[in-house]
């Protein structure tokens, strides 16, 4: 047999056995009263002789490391008669299973009673799976076919909500293998479920469904679908388009009610939402929504290429979410008040946080947004249990990012041109044809769409890569908003978290900068008095201050640990800004700024 005839047949050969190989999960809830479910997974057709069966320690929209194999217990593995197979556990979260010939069946017990997008939870009213959270995967097996079978309680009436492709038996799913398994969130209860179709570009259409989990009657659940997709319309006039979805349609999975943790998690043709709150319809609840359903472009398909491909052992480093998430902050909010949810009021409150977080935070006085990305790593919902010194080096990526973006929309905006647009460029370059980015093409891009070169490296050398002051004042001028500081003349000792009682202790890390910091006080100092006078409660403190301005000098006692001590502190005044309508401060607003603001925070819906 001539080689090339030998590497046909071994390739072809190598094809069948993908082909013919599949892994089978079988859910089922045994003990929902106790938050537990029984998982079977079972795989078929393998030639390996030893597989590695393990828990994940990261899922898709988190950043950092996630201990989910604690909570996997009574591990076992047969063979297809049912005879036990030996089992390894090399690790904390992983299992190696020997003597397979062609089958092996691992079971295991799942407790989860944490609902939100990060874990799982498991109760008598609903079943609310986080997929990392809960699925062993097979490490050597990562590109085999998988289907998943959920047995739901009897007379239940549960339906089942998830991006996975429908199988060919009722409650069965399939998936094309383990980055779109793990990237499918899935939710069984008592869903209400709203559908709508809208218009996409080439005149093809895009279909969405809002399955809540929520005490809601059918007409408000149908209300505020009806404002889901008035965001979902909003978000489309910035690209231009909707993707194209992998799955028949994107899924907002919306648990809204007590008994949920407060989170959202971006997945690829759907979203898993939980609101701590009752169901009440408001607009109010619509902020993550608008927030992950950006994501469906941006950090979906617009991809850092750090995250390519997703690590399920352990957390991967980013120096792009600035872009991927602090942008799709910018936007998230941007969207509700384009879209009549957030009215101009209080939107400059949006502004007036994003304009301090870049001017007044420790953070971006001393490391860049690329820096701050890189945190992730330790800050997104990651758990310490020793104290961290963030407040003074360390500035949330979130709202960084969008204070970057609100920044270089402005300046665009004073060009001529806007953020909208770059982003539709940054789509068509990265999003559309899946090319993962770097720092370097969002700059390139940059430089393409305002043909300034110079403008472009400038802007990521002092603001990306930097941490260069912003001028934002002249900026959001041109829309007819006043930057002023919210305190004027005002005496300030630092902004902290206090404890009250006979004296005042500090329960936060006092901040560079602040007068606190500069007299020497930290965390868990106790304040015992201020120019001899007893201080046990805020107000007290606050009546000190009243009678005093910056730049007055006062006597601090204080007790360190079991020292007391005193010490001088010079009052400050506060740094803080605030954006207001020049209507409400009685300046002009002319027709350029109106036309400047139209243009910017107008709805952009045809």
């Amino acid at each position: 047999m001539n080689k090339k005839l030998l590497s046909l047949l071994t390739l072809q050969l190598i094809a069948w056995n993908a082909f013919s190989q599949k892994l089978s999960y079988d859910v089922s809830f045994p003990n929902l009263v106790h938050h537990e479910a029984n998982i079977k997974l079972s795989v078929s057709d393998v030639a390996q002789k030893e597989l590695t069966f393990r828990m994940s320690r990261s899922s898709p929209g988190r950043y950092a490391t996630h201990e989910y194999g604690k909570n996997v217990y009574d591990v076992k593995a047969t063979d297809k008669a049912g005879k036990a197979l030996p089992v390894q556990r090399i690790d904390g979260d992983i299992y190696k299973i020997s003597g397979i010939n062609g089958f092996a069946r691992v079971e295991y017990t799942l407790y989860a009673n944490h609902a939100d997008g990060t874990y799982a939870g498991l109760d008598l009213s609903s079943v609310h799976l986080n997929m990392p959270a809960t699925f062993m995967w097979v490490k050597e097996l990562q590109n085999v076919p998988i289907e998943v079978k959920f047995n739901l309680p009897q007379d239940s009436k549960w339906t089942i909500a998830t991006q996975l492709l429908k199988g060919k038996e009722a409650n069965t799913f399939t998936a094309p293998g383990l980055q779109y398994f793990m990237d499918s969130p899935t939710k069984i209860g008592k869903l209400i479920w709203k559908e709508w179709t809208l218009d996409n570009a080439g005149g093809k259409q895009s279909r969405f469904r809002l399955a809540l989990e929520a005490n809601a009657s059918d007409s408000l659940a149908g209300s505020f679908a009806d404002k889901v997709k008035k965001v979902t319309q909003e978000a489309k006039m910035i690209f231009g388009e909707y993707p194209v979805f992998d799955s028949p349609e994107y899924t907002f999975l919306a648990s809204i009610n007590p008994y949920v943790r407060g989170d959202g998690m971006e997945h690829r043709n759907s979203t898993m939402i939980s609101i701590p709150v009752a169901f009440n319809g408001s607009d109010n609840l619509l902020g993550v929504f608008s927030h992950e359903f950006f994501h469906t472009w941006n950090v979906e398909r617009i991809r850092p290429k750090t995250l390519e491909p997703f690590n399920f052992e352990k957390s991967n480093m980013s120096f792009e979410l600035w872009f991927a998430e602090g942008f799709t902050q910018y936007y998230g909010d941007l969207i509700l008040a384009r879209a009549g949810f957030d009215p101009l009021n209080d939107y400059c409150q949006t502004l007036t946080f994003l304009v301090n977080t870049k001017e007044n935070t420790a953070g971006a006085k001393r490391i860049s947004p690329v820096e701050a990305s890189c945190m992730a790593v330790f800050v997104d919902a990651g758990v310490a249990v020793d104290k961290t010194n963030y407040p003074n080096f360390y500035t949330s990526y979130y709202p960084y990012g969008a204070s970057i973006a609100l920044a270089l929309d402005l300046e665009l905006r004073s060009r001529g041109l806007n953020l909208d647009d770059f982003m539709k460029m940054v789509w068509a370059k990265h999003g559309k044809p899946e090319i993962p980015y770097v720092i370097s093409d969002l700059e390139a891009v940059l430089a393409t769409y305002s043909k300034d070169q110079r403008f472009a490296a400038d802007f990521f050398r002092k603001y990306v890569n930097g941490h260069e002051s912003m001028d934002y004042a002249p900026l959001l001028a041109k829309a007819g908003l006043t930057l002023k500081k919210q305190s004027e003349g005002q005496a300030w000792i630092g902004d902290v978290r206090y404890k009250e009682g006979s004296e005042l202790t500090i329960t936060s890390n006092t901040l560079i900068g602040s007068p606190i910091y500069a007299a020497g006080l930290d965390v868990d100092d106790q304040i015992l008095k201020i120019e001899g006078k007893t201080v046990g409660s805020q107000n007290e403190l606050n009546n000190i201050l009243k009678a005093h301005k910056p730049g007055d000098k006062l006597n601090i006692e204080y007790k360190h640990r079991e020292e007391t001590k005193m010490t001088e502190i010079t009052l400050a005044e506060n740094p803080r800004l605030l954006v207001v309508l020049n209507e409400t401060v009685g300046k002009p607003v002319t027709p350029e700024m109106q036309q400047f603001r139209n243009a910017w925070l107008s709805s952009k819906i045809k």
